[in-house]
């Protein structure tokens, strides 16, 4: 009896989808900056998900990952693209594309290589590009709204 192709695959443990995932290039990506996230930053991974349903439009999308607050809101998108992938203008415009639906404060595209976090304006604010990455208890403090 042969195996199919896809037993074939190298897999890899995905610990906030519980269950193993075909290993390609943006795999290893995501799960490199979910370990970091974690392990380094302190984001608790029950308030992380990984290709979270969306409907943009009349379309179904899946956002790479998502990180929300304690009290279920959204914060950030991640964005992960395969190492060989350039962080183009229309990289961007793929998770702005998402953000019109979560409306989260904070956009992160990465491929591995290079990172760019962007804190997201709204209300006439800019948009501006972070230094880093933030900790979880820095973005809770970089995207508290205050209502008045």
């Amino acid at each position: 009896m042969t195996e199919s192709r896809a037993s074939e695959r190298p897999m890899v443990y995905d610990p906030l989808r519980r269950k193993e995932v075909a290993l390609t290039p943006e795999e290893g990506v995501r799960q490199g900056i979910v370990r970091h996230l974690i392990d380094k930053l302190g984001y608790p991974p029950e308030l992380m998900g990984n290709e979270v349903a969306l409907r943009v439009g009349k379309l179904s999308r899946r956002c790479d990952t998502l990180v929300i607050a304690p009290d279920r809101s959204p914060l950030m998108i991640i964005e992960y693209k395969a190492p060989s992938i350039r962080l183009s203008d229309a990289v961007l415009e793929q998770i702005y594309r998402y953000n019109s639906v979560l409306r989260v404060p904070v956009l992160v595209i990465t491929n591995g290589r290079e990172i760019y976090a962007y804190l997201v304006g709204y209300d006439g604010e800019e948009t501006r590009l972070l230094s880093r990455l933030p900790s979880y208890p820095e973005l809770l403090t970089l995207t508290r709204r205050d209502c008045p």
